[in-house]
């Protein structure tokens, strides 16, 4: 067993999922351009709305056809705006396979009280969609942010639905090929993919969607930050930067600094590409060893930006309390910052593979991982 500490070192350590690291080469000075102490509803701030939904349309290869809105209280934020506005005229199925998913069927069961058909899924797992019947209204997640799957493709989802197709894609948007065509309501946070700052999300809506939006009236009262019509008819203001609450300037600025360089890069398929190959410096690395394996059961569903690690090793004797250690060691060599599982989820780790990360910082960091696993191997050796 060899104990010597690997020569290279992440030279960013911030493995964290949300929120996630910043741009490479990030700096306070990129957001110079931020209209600090002016009202959003003034020109200035209303251009820098707009400008940040023109580029997500642009960098996501959003449909000209859908709105797209910022929201206050993150992605958690834009999905309640969905479920507490949509809900209610079909039948419902709620897919889940990790504990946010499993949020959201608590919200609709137990908070709306609606009778939904639950679909679930244990975790390195996901529902089979072959399965699901989407003449009702299907919520489900694109990425299991604390199980490190995700839906492979939208295969799946027929063209001629009857019913609405709800996805939160916050670790999904930006990362992975998100087919709009099979999805009617897509939200997600910039603190994600894109490393922005936290609190913001943002709704995207397909005409389907604003369709039951402008026929449906929920049989339950909407907050005043969960309203998107008016009169019977959609608050286009909404969509075209006229937020519902203040927004940070600060923040957005931030957005637009990402959204820009994205765009440099040549946009989403440059951006799936980095992903892509995060996770693959990842999982090249585990295959050629027998103590620590994906959690994610199948390649084809496993996520490229939350990429979530089990330790297999049968001399762990405190499954929890090894992979809290290892994580530990990781910071304490300031190698990896909060690269432990959430605390939900299976024993073990759980490295951000997100666009903002550089794949030399994620080779770098593998080794790391092996020495500091090996040092808690013996420490449990010499305990006992």
């Amino acid at each position: 067993m060899s104990m010597t500490a690997p020569a290279a070192r992440p030279v960013n350590p911030r493995f964290s999922s949300g929120p996630c690291a910043k741009i490479p080469n990030f700096s306070l000075d990129m957001l110079a351009d931020a209209p600090l102490g002016r009202s959003h509803r003034a020109a200035i701030g209303k251009s820098k709305l707009a400008e940040a939904i023109d580029l997500t349309r642009e960098v996501l290869g959003v449909p000209a056809d859908y709105r797209i809105g910022i929201v206050p209280a993150s992605d958690t934020g834009a999905v309640e705006m969905a479920l507490w506005s949509l809900l209610g005229p079909r039948k419902v199925e709620m897919l889940a396979w990790e504990s946010f998913g499993e949020g959201w069927v608590t919200d609709v069961v137990k908070q709306l009280k609606l009778d939904a058909t639950t679909r679930k899924a244990p975790y390195g797992q996901i529902v089979d969609f072959a399965e699901v019947d989407f003449n009702n209204d299907v919520v489900f997640t694109w990425n299991g942010t604390t199980s490190g799957v995700r839906v492979p493709n939208g295969d799946k989802i027929p063209a001629d639905r009857e019913g609405l197709t709800i996805c939160d894609a916050t670790s999904a948007a930006f990362a992975m090929d998100l087919p709009f065509d099979k999805l009617d309501v897509v939200t997600f946070s910039w603190q994600k993919v894109l490393g922005g700052e936290g609190a913001h999300g943002v709704l995207i809506l397909s005409p389907r969607a604003v369709e039951r939006l402008e026929s449906y009236v929920p049989a339950w009262p909407l907050p005043k930050i969960f309203r998107m019509t008016k009169g019977g008819k959609l608050i286009e203001g909404i969509f075209k930067g006229e937020t519902i609450n203040t927004p940070s300037m600060l923040c957005v600025e931030d957005y637009l600094v990402a959204l820009k360089w994205a765009k440099s890069l040549g946009g989403q398929k440059a951006l799936e590409a980095r992903a892509n190959a995060n996770a693959a410096a990842i999982r090249d690395f585990i295959a050629t060893r027998d103590w620590i394996a994906d959690l994610a059961e199948d390649p084809a569903t496993a996520s490229t930006t939350s990429v979530c690690l089990k330790f297999t090793d049968p001399r762990i004797k405190d499954g929890a309390a090894f992979a809290k250690a290892v994580a530990k060691r990781l910071e304490k060599e300031g190698v990896a910052l909060d690269a432990g599982a959430y605390r939900d989820a299976p024993a073990g780790l759980r490295i951000w593979c997100g666009s903002t990360v550089e794949a030399s910082d994620v080779a770098a960091l593998m080794p790391w991982i092996e020495y500091a696993f090996n040092a808690e191997i013996e420490a449990q050796a010499v305990e006992a």
